[in-house]
């Protein structure tokens, strides 16, 4: 063997047996729209802790306690049974979680209704396309099998001829958790301070009886114009996508119930810079 061969052969790379990678034995299945369902659960989570939630549960929940308490003197009457009393003695009950007493949000609805979809059904793709950009709601997001997504809301009986049952007439949709509290920072930074002649939400009159079905409920509901739609972020940011603005309602569900519920979930809603205005 020559010096040079050997030189060549020492230079040169040892060859090393290619290895065909590991064939998957498991075959994915598909779902209608064609793509790879996973073999295994997935569930998106919070990446990081929600500002408002953290908010309200190290200084809104005592102070909404402090505010709220109904100080009685005497005995106090017992309360008509209306529904089975918790008992931690109960083997039915004892696991169950009690019922909170100081009021909390549970979720916010946005709902709208458009006139123009009794005649054109297209005339919703706008309004579920501005719901789907304020909520970030898809139909079973994250792997969660309670996100709803953005629902049609349907007539349920004939009204003068010009409503029929099952007739698209808008659309909703449910908030929960951190996304109803980014809500919220939304509009209370960015959309309430630009409308025009804005000064807060308007509350019945002081004279007026809290004895009434919407006065004992804990849900606030208000309106907001098609003008405010545009002042949200996420609609600003691509507002020729959207061919018309819309005007939608709001409802804030609490736990709150009973007397004085209205006023309880009111003041919740003022711990999170919601401002209020009597007429």
């Amino acid at each position: 063997m020559s010096v040079a061969a050997a030189a060549a052969a020492s230079v040169a790379p040892a060859v090393r047996a290619f290895r065909k990678p590991p064939r998957i034995r498991k075959s994915l299945k598909y779902d209608q729209h064609g793509l790879p369902i996973p073999h295994v659960d997935i569930a998106i989570r919070d990446i990081a802790p929600c500002r408002l939630r953290e908010h309200y549960y190290t200084t809104l929940q005592d102070d909404l306690m402090y505010m709220t308490y109904v100080h009685e003197s005497g005995h106090r009457p017992p309360p008509r049974q209306i529904r089975l009393r918790f008992d931690p003695n109960d083997p039915y009950s004892r696991n169950r979680r009690n019922s909170p007493t100081v009021v909390q949000l549970d979720s916010i609805v946005l709902h709208t209704m458009q006139k123009d979809a009794i005649n054109n059904r297209s005339s919703l793709v706008g309004a579920i396309a501005a719901f789907r950009a304020l909520s970030g709601e898809t139909e079973n997001g994250g792997g969660r099998s309670s996100r709803g997504g953005v629902e049609i809301v349907k007539g349920k009986k004939a009204v003068s001829g010009w409503v029929r049952p099952g007739l698209p007439l808008g659309c909703k949709v449910t908030l929960k958790g951190p996304k109803m509290y980014d809500f919220i920072a939304t509009l209370t930074e960015f959309v309430f301070p630009r409308m025009r002649e804005f000064n807060g939400i308007v509350l019945l009159p002081a004279s007026s009886t809290m004895r009434t079905p919407s006065g004992v409920a804990g849900v606030v509901s208000f309106g907001l114009p098609p003008e405010a739609m545009g002042l949200f972020p996420q609609i600003e940011v691509n507002l020729d996508a959207y061919p018309k603005p819309i005007g939608f309602h709001v409802h804030f569900i609490t736990n709150a119930e009973g007397a004085g519920a209205q006023n309880r979930a009111r003041a919740l809603l003022s711990g999170f810079q919601i401002p209020f205005a009597r007429k």
